[in-house]
């Protein structure tokens, strides 16, 4: 199943130490174009697994177990190959009729029919409430339609449900960088490293934020 998914966006405002953030400050862009989306950030297509082998365990003991190899990766290429697995666990719903509408949100969203798109995810929503992606992938559908603060709604509540998604702390930073927050965008590439060291995006936008903060200190 194809992924439509550019940069997954992530919500641990409450998680972080940033600033509580009202939505009227994300009712505009703050800047003219968007920031690119950093490689690390896009979901596989198809996601797969290489060569991280997995017995079959609850799901809960397969994330935890890539999850603890992915923080004591420092190769990227096979840190990238234990996030795809990730992305592989995040991708499972368990029911078919999500997976459908899923689909259909992705080839929606591909045509830019952003409206029909969005009909299809509420759907998700509502059929999968604690399913992940479905409100990872309207936060990204709404950070597409400009509409910040609905995407950070649905960020923090991906947080909620999977407070190691890396894909949306990168989102969220992503956000806080576009509206001018660079110290709680900062943060949330801070947090992203925590969870995946070995991601090259995230360390580079540490390294060239502290620097802007250090040369124009508040």
């Amino acid at each position: 199943m194809q992924t439509f998914l550019r940069f997954a966006t992530l919500t641990a405002i409450l998680a972080l130490s940033a600033p509580a953030l009202h939505a009227q400050e994300f009712d505009e862009p703050g800047m003219e174009e968007p920031l690119p989306v950093p490689e690390e950030n896009l979901a596989p297509q198809p996601p797969v697994y290489d060569d991280v082998p997995l017995a079959a365990e609850p799901e809960g003991t397969r994330l935890d177990d890539l999850f603890a190899k992915l923080k004591k990766a420092r190769d990227p290429r096979h840190a990238k190959t234990l996030a795809d697995g990730i992305w592989s666990e995040w991708f499972r719903s368990g029911s078919a009729t999500v997976d459908l509408m899923m689909g259909w949100a992705n080839e929606a969203y591909e045509a830019k029919k952003y409206n029909v798109a969005l009909d299809f995810l509420d759907q998700v929503i509502m059929r999968a409430p604690d399913f992940t992606e479905g409100w990872n992938r309207r936060a990204t559908l709404h950070y597409s339609m400009d509409n910040f603060a609905k995407s950070m709604t649905d960020i923090n509540k991906v947080l909620e449900l999977e407070p190691r998604h890396f894909g949306a702390l990168a989102g969220m930073a992503t956000i806080f960088e576009r509206t001018g927050n660079q110290q709680a965008a900062l943060q949330a590439w801070s947090r992203a490293l925590e969870v995946y060291p070995a991601m090259q995006s995230a360390q580079q936008a540490v390294i060239r934020l502290t620097d802007e903060l250090a040369a124009d200190p508040v």
